[in-house]
């Protein structure tokens, strides 16, 4: 039984590897991968990187007003209507990105993963009622139904909204979990643990899930970009992060309001921002299912 167990996971740790052979040949995934990392260490020394405190109002330097002042040597992205220092807020308004991309992420796939499974290994009634539900959330818009939970709090905190966003995403990984578990379910392996009379927990968590894990890994990269979009539209529509938080989407949403009157700078470097990052994520999430294809065939 060891032996087996031994041998099943180098048969694994080889598809791995090759996957990651895939991957590294395909160069629009290197590209995406190397965005997200930039992404990532940006927001890991956002404190080191920013040459100014995203929160202070610089009002006057040597005698001049600098509110809403264009870009130039000594602020690369100018300031916006407080004299704040947009490169700075920008750089940290990738922390307050990731850090909603990844934790309503987490919830997503707390969700998402054990109702998937369930509804992939118990044909019948257990699958109707959790295909149904699935349907039922993934018909409502998403983005309204973010706003209906935010919007019964006054203030919502973080928490609030990442609870919120993973709430909406779960679906898409369900379904991706579900239709893993519906092909896996009847293979040898799996009627070998049935036959050893293994419990069925074991059999979801332990046998299965671990071969649906591919899809789900490329589902939930490629999850981080739509999550963070609808992050910067919620803090666009003022159900986000509250001023003065350094947030990219409420960047846009006050920004554009001056940008007829010429101060374009406060607006379109956030959206450069959120573009760069989504754009990241959509890249490595391609790359990755790309590569994870032929294991998935095999």
């Amino acid at each position: 039984m060891g032996t087996g167990e031994n041998n099943n996971s180098s048969r694994h740790g080889n598809l791995w590897y090759e996957a990651w052979l895939r991957f590294r040949r395909n160069r629009l995934a290197m590209v995406g991968l190397i965005m997200v990392i930039s992404v990532i260490l940006i927001a890991i020394f956002a404190p080191y990187i920013a040459p100014y405190d995203p929160l202070k109002q610089l009002i006057w330097t040597e005698g001049k007003a600098i509110k809403l002042a264009p870009p130039s040597s000594s602020h690369i992205m100018g300031t916006d209507f407080y004299g704040r220092d947009v490169l700075s807020r920008i750089i940290f308004g990738a922390r307050i990105s990731l850090q909603i991309g990844i934790f309503a992420t987490i919830v997503s796939l707390l969700i998402g993963v054990p109702l998937g499974a369930l509804a992939g290994y118990f044909p019948g009634w257990v699958d109707d009622l959790i295909s149904w539900l699935i349907n039922v959330v993934f018909a409502f818009p998403f983005i309204l139904f973010v706003l209906a939970v935010v919007a019964v709090f006054k203030n919502p905190s973080m928490i609030v909204i990442y609870l919120a966003i993973g709430l909406v995403t779960w679906v898409q990984i369900a379904r991706v979990v579900r239709a893993q578990f519906i092909s896996l379910r009847e293979r040898e392996f799996v009627e070998a643990a049935r036959a050893l009379g293994l419990p069925t927990w074991r059999i979801i968590f332990i046998h299965i899930l671990p071969n649906a894990l591919a899809p789900v890994i490329v589902q939930a990269t490629l999850g981080m970009g739509s999550i963070i979009m609808i992050e910067a539209g919620l803090a666009f529509l003022g159900f986000g992060a509250q001023p003065p938080t350094p947030s990219w989407g409420l960047m846009i949403s006050i920004g554009q309001k001056f940008l007829a009157t010429g101060h374009w700078w406060w607006a379109i470097f956030p959206g450069l921002a959120i573009m760069y990052t989504v754009l990241a994520f959509n890249f490595l999430g391609d790359g990755l299912r790309d590569a994870l294809d032929v294991r998935l065939k095999r």
